[in-house]
């Protein structure tokens, strides 16, 4: 099931769903014509839309937005924090082609701060699926919840087969002893052929998806104590706010340890070009992650 297919079946069964884009149509395309009045177009008004959306959740109804998610975040972040956030009001917001996936958009379209902006505000979800099969997974419990949430919206395809989602739980993909990779989003289907490459080597390597980021699955993370002797953060994400950050803030107001190495994008927008060509230049291609997370093995020793 595509997530478009998804949003079909949900709306067509439930009254509350309003579909709204920011002339975003590209997850959307055939749901006009079969959702009537319960499709709305605002144009590219990004502050509009999310505004609208607050006054239909505020009349029970149940938005769901797209727009891009650099615009989406940060166009609109004042409507969102004020109108959404500070009520509590269960405007369900679709960010198109965040992190990599807006490859050859410059930083003007990249939304590589989206994670620490959205989960700033109070009472807001933020989700960060694998890849279209995760995403389908994910969006139902999402979607059921009477909080405003921010999905990084990934349709990419993946053979992994995900397990069924539980609301705020990762995915405990593989346990390893050497190091636990931790990763979320677009980033997933490299760090897996990592662990597996690394595995190959000799590594015991471990890997969770953590899907969710707000809110997080604690109880993972303390039961990696003691059981990992390294933790290594794969985002396409500055450093500042997304993975890393809620690693620390947990193991600082814990009192947990474990060495943590971070790879993100430390203060810097990426490269535009092809979507290969911007994970390579990055460093975030199989055989660089590989190499980098050996290099903290045995640094970690």
């Amino acid at each position: 099931m595509t997530y478009e297919q998804l949003l079909q079946e949900k709306a067509s069964h439930d009254q509350r769903y309003v579909v709204m884009t920011a002339e975003n149509r590209a997850l959307v395309r055939n749901l006009p014509g079969i959702l009537g009045d319960r499709f709305i177009d605002t144009g590219i008004t990004e502050q509009t839309m999310m505004g609208a959306a607050a006054g239909l959740a505020l009349r029970g109804r149940k938005p769901i937005v797209h727009a891009l998610a650099a615009f989406l975040t940060m166009r609109a972040f004042e409507f969102t924090r004020t109108s959404i956030g500070i009520p509590n009001l269960p405007v369900k917001m679709s960010s198109f082609i965040p992190g990599f996936l807006s490859d050859g958009n410059g930083p003007t379209h990249q939304a590589i701060e989206d994670v620490s902006i959205m989960r700033g505000i109070p009472g807001m979800e933020v989700f960060a699926p694998a890849d279209e099969d995760d995403l389908v997974k994910m969006l139902p419990a999402i979607w059921e919840t009477e909080n405003p949430s921010y999905v990084r919206i990934n349709t990419t395809s993946n053979q992994y087969k995900h397990s069924n989602y539980e609301l705020g739980k990762a995915e405990i993909v593989a346990e390893g002893k050497d190091v636990t990779i931790l990763t979320y989003g677009f980033m997933f289907e490299n760090s897996y052929h990592a662990m597996l490459s690394l595995e190959e080597a000799g590594y015991d390597v471990g890997l969770v998806n953590v899907r969710s980021l707000k809110p997080f699955d604690v109880d993972m993370l303390k039961a990696l104590i003691g059981e990992t002797q390294l933790l290594v953060t794969i985002e396409d994400h500055f450093l500042t706010g997304g993975l890393f950050s809620i690693v620390a803030e947990n193991f600082v107001s814990n009192q947990w340890s474990i060495p943590v190495k971070p790879m993100a994008l430390d203060a810097h927008w990426f490269r535009p070009a092809r979507l290969q060509e911007v994970v390579e230049y990055e460093g975030f291609d199989v055989p660089n992650l590989v190499l980098r997370i050996s290099k903290f093995i045995q640094e970690n020793q």
